[in-house]
């Protein structure tokens, strides 16, 4: 990936909200991807380190289609090592491998904040890839400025 590497971020599954299916349920085999789609709230926390540095926790919004595609809307905090915050807002693809509960993560990364030291972040665009382990929870992204 291009660009300047400002962060990167290991996170825990801290909990998932489902909407009808269990996401368990899904990745056990038991249940099905409803052809509507299924949607699930998964809520994350954990480090981010580099030129961004500080605790990150949020909500990831997934849509998991039948044909293999999730599609991410995430919402997240960074608190700074030095006290301020960022928002983060991000929209994306998790490709998953098919018969393992590990996805590709490709985002689209917008970040805000009024916090002088940080403003130059603004005006930037974040590309952002990784993985997610379902099994384990553990969710793993490095961000690129461009």
């Amino acid at each position: 990936m291009t660009g300047e590497k400002i962060y990167e971020y290991d996170l825990d599954i801290a909990g998932v909200t489902d909407y009808g299916v269990s996401l368990e349920a899904i990745l056990a085999g038991k249940e099905k991807i409803p052809p509507q789609g299924a949607r699930f709230d998964v809520a994350f926390e954990g480090r981010a380190t580099g030129r961004l540095s500080g605790r990150v926790r949020g909500v990831d919004y997934l849509r998991m289609r039948t044909d293999g595609r999730i599609d991410l809307d995430i919402r997240a905090t960074i608190e700074t090592d030095d006290g301020c915050r960022i928002a983060l807002s991000a929209d994306g693809v998790a490709v998953s491998h098919p018969g393992e509960p590990i996805a590709e993560l490709f985002e689209n990364v917008s970040l805000t904040t009024a916090a002088a030291g940080y403003v130059w972040i603004n005006a930037r665009q974040i590309w952002g890839a990784g993985t997610v382990n379902l099994a384990t929870g553990k969710i793993h992204i490095d961000a690129y400025l461009q």
